[in-house]
């Protein structure tokens, strides 16, 4: 009794040993087929699958990396990842080996083997980005945001129509909203060419929302006709939506253009005015023609190099601060060069014009060869702040940089600092009495010679600042004056001698009518032209837009 009992129990221990393990077996068959309609066998690799990337024909490999990327499993992607890293070799007997740092594996067996003979794979450059976009898209399902993000944009920059079942699988199942949007973008990127034209329709009506100019290239070719006369896209409300698309893109295109066309001139102008600015007050003041002025930048520039290289070394953390301490050094530093030129030189050529400019063309080659001497000959550089480094998107295809953004508001800023000193105090007052009759304030007590050094030191000073201004968006070099020292003869003659307000239009006006001209012209080209526009407006009106009010003893 005992002997049957014992017997029946291992009996049941064997049967149950069984239905555990055929229940086991029948599981795995059925994930197999859940995944993928086959069973797991059916993804793994066979020398067939990977025998074209060691030949010489390129549409065979593309196949071979097309097969690759529908398996998807984890043996074809570390042939992907071999093929992009360039660690992907192949023998003369078809076989395809993987090399991770000193160990060479075969990419269908996984055993380690000998490199021997084996040579990298080739790949041109077609293939290689089918292998870059390929390893993204099987990114596409990774549980980091951070790497589908990365993902998704390098799609985004190369989309490749064999991706689709992987981007259609990830738009299923992608729960954020932002990567949501991004992904459907890269699938009708994808889709504009599917065999269902509601597919396509969806997808030229998601391309065309997105404004993106780069898109522009997707679309044309579904407007585009055959050699016979007939449209390579058969449907018409497919092709109907592409040519909308393409309109407002060509439209959007046409508003950056401009837009982007007058930031460029009033860019452009601002650094104009900073030239001009000063040159108008010592121009104006004393009538001397000042070939130096341009000089003036250049000793701004440098007091900005060197207040940045003493932040560097003694102040690293408050770098992001230097500029504050930047402008009022470059503003005395220009200032004080000024004051000491017309005290010792301009002073004793005051009436004689000619004697005047070739003085100041000598002085300002002394003063490039001193800058030479002294920071040496090449061009050094100078840093933009955290805060005025990027730039802000407006429009698609339009970026203004922060530096250039900040430079017409400090422009316009000095502007307001130069009228309230003009007409808000004695200095002021005093400039503009010797600047309309200097005989008759000489009469009334105002000391002339000291208000032509005061004034040519401001306007130096004021030059000084358009060099602080000029460093951030460029470097700095012993020549960088005499890039602007014409241009802001042409725009202080333009708006009136003397007149902050014709400066400022003169200033801002010459950058907008040059930006505007170089697309068609050039640059050199629209120069002349600018200069030809300026002879012929001073023939008809020779004291500029703004004439000097009062009456002139010297007149």
């Amino acid at each position: 009794m005992a002997f049957s009992f014992l017997h029946c129990a291992r009996f049941a221990q064997r049967l149950a040993c069984f239905a555990r393990r055929s229940i086991g077996s029948a599981a795995l068959v059925l994930v197999a087929f859940a995944l993928g309609g086959a069973p797991l066998a059916a993804f793994a690799l066979s020398p067939a699958d990977v025998a074209p990337l060691a030949g010489d024909d390129f549409e065979a490999k593309s196949a071979a990396i097309d097969k690759l990327i529908a398996n998807h499993d984890k043996a074809s992607l570390a042939v992907l990842k071999a093929l992009s890293d360039d660690s992907a070799l192949a023998t003369d007997a078809g076989a395809v080996l993987l090399q991770d740092g000193d160990t060479t594996r075969d990419a269908v067996t996984g055993q380690t083997v000998a490199a021997g003979d084996a040579q990298p794979v080739t790949l041109n450059n077609l293939l290689r980005s089918k292998v870059a976009g390929a390893l993204a898209g099987l990114q596409l399902d990774s549980p980091d945001q951070t790497t589908r993000a990365a993902a998704i944009g390098a799609l985004l920059q190369n989309p490749d129509p064999a991706l689709k079942p992987l981007i259609d699988a990830a738009r299923a199942k992608e729960t954020d909203s932002t990567l949501k949007k991004r992904l459907d973008t890269v699938w009708a990127m994808t889709a504009l060419h599917d065999a269902d034209p509601a597919k396509r329709l969806e997808a030229v009506q998601l391309v065309a929302a997105r404004h993106d100019l780069d898109m522009n290239e997707l679309l044309r070719p579904l407007v585009a006709k055959k050699a016979d006369g007939t449209f390579i896209e058969a449907d018409d409300r497919v092709r109907s939506a592409a040519q909308s698309g393409i309109d407002e893109l060509d439209a959007i295109q046409r508003r950056s253009q401009i837009a982007g066309t007058l930031f460029a001139g009033l860019s452009l102008g601002s650094v104009l005015l900073l030239a001009a600015l000063g040159l108008a007050i010592t121009y104006g003041l004393i009538g001397v023609i000042n070939m130096a002025h341009g000089e003036f930048l250049m000793i701004g520039a440098y007091a900005t190099y060197v207040v940045q290289n003493l932040f560097q070394r003694f102040a690293p953390g408050a770098f992001d601060w230097y500029p504050l301490c930047a402008v009022p050094a470059s503003f005395v530093a220009a200032g004080l060069v000024g004051i000491v030129l017309e005290r010792l030189v301009l002073k004793h050529l005051y009436g004689r014009p000619l004697e005047t400019l070739l003085t100041t063309f000598g002085i300002s080659l002394i003063l490039i060869q001193a800058t030479r001497m002294l920071f040496g000959a090449q061009n050094v550089q100078v840093v933009n702040p955290s805060w005025m480094s990027g730039g802000v998107t407006v429009l698609p295809n339009l970026i203004l940089p922060y530096n250039r953004l900040a430079i017409l508001a400090f422009s316009l800023i000095v502007v307001g600092i130069a009228w309230a000193v003009l007409t808000r105090t004695r200095l002021g007052l005093f400039v503009r009495a010797v600047t309309q009759n200097r005989r008759m304030a000489a009469c009334v007590g105002v000391k002339t010679a000291r208000v032509d050094s005061y004034a040519f030191a401001f306007g130096a000073g004021i030059a000084g600042l358009g060099g602080c201004a000029l460093s951030q968006i460029g470097n700095v070099g012993p020549d960088l004056g005499q890039s602007y020292i014409i241009d802001s003869f042409m725009a202080v003659v333009l708006g009136g001698v003397g007149q902050l307000a014709g400066t400022v239009i003169g200033g801002f006006g010459l950058g907008l009518v040059s930006k505007a001209i170089e697309p068609f012209w050039g640059a050199v080209l629209a120069k002349i032209a600018v200069l030809v526009l300026i002879v012929l407006f001073i023939q008809k009106r020779p004291q500029g837009m703004f004439a000097l009010k009062g009456r002139s003893a010297e007149a």
